[in-house]
């Protein structure tokens, strides 16, 4: 049986000005066995949406950086990081080791830009972006 852990965070927000409450945060699981990481936001995304979801692999023990990750934006609305966001998320918060496998799975050139300008200011090419999430676990597996 492979060990995996599972940590959902959530936030609540009142969404569009509608004032109808919509989901907002992540989910987590990590594998042991695969030793991947996967995450999946929804809603608006936020820095710390993506500070608490790095804090909890560091304080989680069998979180290793060297895991691969699939990041699922799929269910993002939003993407609410300014530039020197991304950078401190590139070179402080970001918990993997540049070796890792990443793999973002996305729904539009938002998200695909986000991606691979984190790719970009990680100086790491083992960072991917597809559409589907079987493509990218394909490729997260593929070794």
């Amino acid at each position: 049986m492979q060990k995996q852990t599972s940590v959902t965070q959530e936030r609540s927000d009142r969404g569009r000005g509608d004032g109808v409450p919509r989901k907002q945060g992540g989910e987590c699981k990590i594998d042991l066995g695969k030793r991947l990481v996967y995450v999946r936001f929804v809603g608006t995304l936020r820095m710390d949406d993506i500070e608490r979801y790095a804090r909890g692999l560091l304080q989680n023990p069998i979180f290793q950086a060297e895991y691969s990750e699939i990041v699922d934006l799929t269910q993002v609305e939003e993407l609410d990081l300014q530039s020197q966001q991304f950078l401190q998320l590139a070179d402080k918060v970001d918990p993997f080791a540049k070796e890792s496998k990443r793999a973002f799975v996305i729904r539009d050139a938002a998200q695909e830009h986000a991606a691979r300008l984190h790719g970009i200011l990680r100086t790491q090419n083992r960072l991917k972006v597809f559409y589907s999430l079987e493509e990218a676990e394909r490729w997260i597996s593929s070794r």
